[in-house]
């Protein structure tokens, strides 16, 4: 498995998601955002990490614990396993389905995430106690809140295995990134290079920003012509000399 660089992980956090979209889409990566999902706290700050899968399907009654009987909550629950296996640094996601009609996990899950240092936790369903969640310093995705707890329509099945969330295939070990805007999944063979040319990107809109806020057309700015290239290079160096 490719080696990820925590400068490459730090780069790739500092770059929005609309930026890191739009060098996937140089590469051919048409849709690697993941459409429909919000984190509930704005406030809880970028993240880039490794992927952890976890994968749902429908629960059944024969199958799952009963309800009623909270000292078998951790028998045979491959939720927890996921919880307490997952590592530092790496990103939660879950392949909930879509289906927002049960929470996919609350905030006990979450705060024991948060104490192990997982960078984020993604469902393309629901997450429970939102506004708890809201108050942590912890980046949680969802489609919806609900108040439904899990066993009502899913059962953890597998985990560290390749899902769909919101339709983008996930693999283990891809680099997942998020921001108050949302979530892009980024293969993990790419990582350096996307860290490296989305950085850079970065850097130059900051300099071509300043120009369309002062009155520049978009032709000849944005995309620059040579004589903006030009132009930006000088604004580099200087700003780099000034560091």
């Amino acid at each position: 498995m490719t080696e990820i660089s925590k400068e490459t992980l730090d780069k790739l956090k500092a770059c929005s998601t609309a930026t890191l979209t739009t060098q996937l889409f140089k590469r051919n990566y048409r849709q690697q955002f993941l459409v429909g999902l919000r984190p509930l706290s704005p406030d809880a700050g970028s993240f880039a990490g490794e992927a952890f899968t976890l994968r749902f399907i429908p629960s059944r009654e024969d199958k799952d614990w009963d309800l009623g009987d909270l000292k078998k909550r951790g028998e045979d629950n491959m939720q927890w396993e996921a919880i307490e296996a997952i590592q530092s640094g790496q990103v939660l996601v879950i392949d909930s389905r879509g289906d927002a009609r049960a929470a996919s996990a609350g905030n006990m899950l979450m705060t024991r995430m948060m104490r192990k240092g997982v960078a984020a936790a993604i469902t393309d369903g629901a997450f429970r106690d939102g506004t708890e969640i809201s108050r942590m310093a912890f980046p949680a995705y969802c489609s919806a809140n609900t108040a439904s707890t899990r066993p009502a329509y899913h059962r953890a099945v597998d985990m560290q295995l390749p899902i769909g969330c919101c339709g983008v295939a996930v693999y283990p070990g891809d680099i997942v990134v998020g921001d108050s805007d949302g979530v892009v999944v980024i293969p993990r063979s790419i990582a350096k290079e996307m860290a490296n040319d989305s950085f850079e990107q970065e850097q130059r809109e900051r300099f071509l920003f300043t120009k369309i806020d002062a009155g520049a057309s978009l032709w000849g700015t944005y995309p620059p012509n040579e004589e903006t290239l030009k132009e930006y290079a000088e604004w580099r160096s200087k700003n780099q000399a000034a560091e």
